[in-house]
């Protein structure tokens, strides 16, 4: 089962009241947790923890750091967001919403890749998204289902009031939902995107995530102020990754079956997986990434939408609420709130061979 790449309010809610209003100030420390859930991009830092390369990285800079795996993502969010961890696993859209939008300063320090197919907007019969408009659809409201299916609607000149309903549906009943008579639609993602187009040849992929490239983003994000205080955290923790993804890009069958097994699946079926997820195997492709100025075009869109869905932190006033601070220091939003950050620094570093 891939990450429950999930926003829900009452989620968001409780992400919050555990903030504390006098957060801990950050200070020099030797021992790191990072948390992380089960998504195809994700899965490295599992096998991170298993096979000891995290630990030589550690050692390598005269610090520890334990890999904790969460079954519920946004409860690993949750707890980052209350200081219990010094990193988590996380996507573009629920890095703004949670901790940044409970003020809690947060850098992007691993872009680790995009959705490239894995999230799809499945139509049962023939049509296009255009055909939407008067239908229910389901799907896990406020997630990156949510998102892809308002980006795609805009595509077509239509916008969620044209729907004839959104109704929320747990990754969990997706599949069950699809083959009952009044479900018409649905927005989800893999392997339950995979599962529901092998299992009923009239689902319709009418929109997926490949068309709009890097906007859903998979993350390891980490405490600013941490970082800050503690830049060897960093260097250990990208040369760790760097070193799993240079294994994954030789395509070792040792890792990848691994990695496979870890999620629940066999070789081949993390294999497709990996095929609709558009991994940044080299550091210097991510670095590119962040320097992209596609980026803070993303990241206002998806700033806007969280807005509109009325999850952007407390209170928020307007879609620029949260400052969202780029690699060349450019800002979009509040320059006097800024709570998210992209880092390129750390990735340059094994990039230039430097860590």
């Amino acid at each position: 089962m891939t990450g429950l790449k999930l926003t829900s309010l009452a989620a968001l809610v409780a992400g919050m009241a555990a903030v504390s209003s006098t957060p801990l100030a950050a200070q020099e420390k030797t021992d790191f947790r990072i948390a992380w859930s089960i998504y195809v991009g994700w899965m490295p830092w599992g096998y991170l923890s298993d096979s000891g390369v995290m630990d030589k990285w550690a050692e390598k800079y005269g610090i520890s750091v334990e890999i904790v795996q969460f079954n519920d993502y946004i409860e690993s969010i949750n707890q980052y967001t209350a200081g219990a961890f010094d990193g988590v696993s996380a996507t573009n859209m629920d890095s703004l919403s949670i901790p940044a939008g409970s003020g809690v300063d947060t850098t992007a320090l691993i872009i680790g890749d995009y959705s490239d197919g894995n999230d799809a907007v499945i139509l049962k019969g023939d049509g296009t998204l255009a055909d939407l408009s008067g239908k229910p659809v389901n799907l896990v409201e406020l997630s990156v289902s949510h998102y892809l299916l308002a980006r795609g609607l805009d595509t077509v000149g239509l916008s969620e009031r044209d729907l004839g309903s959104v109704i929320n549906t747990s990754d969990a009943d997706m599949i069950a939902a699809f083959s009952t008579p009044d479900v018409q639609a649905v927005v989800t993602w893999n392997p339950l995107v995979s599962e529901i187009v092998a299992s009923y040849p009239d689902a319709n992929i009418v929109f997926d995530s490949a068309q709009i490239p890097s906007e859903i983003l998979d993350l390891m994000v980490v405490n600013t102020d941490t970082l800050a205080a503690n830049p060897d955290f960093g260097k250990a923790m990208v040369g760790a990754w760097y070193e799993v993804m240079a294994l994954m890009a030789a395509g070792d069958e040792d890792v990848l079956g691994a990695l496979a097994e870890a999620s629940g699946t066999d070789l081949a079926g993390y294999k497709a997986q990996l095929d609709a997820t558009a991994m940044f195997y080299s550091p210097a492709d991510a670095v590119s990434q962040a320097l992209s100025p596609d980026l803070p075009v993303t990241m206002t869109n998806v700033a806007e939408f969280l807005f509109e869905k009325d999850i952007l932190g407390v209170g928020a006033p307007s879609a620029d609420f949260i400052g969202i601070e780029y690699p060349d220091g450019t800002v979009t939003g509040d320059e006097n709130n800024i709570r998210f950050r992209f880092d390129a620094s750390f990735m340059q570093m094994a990039a230039d061979g430097a860590l």
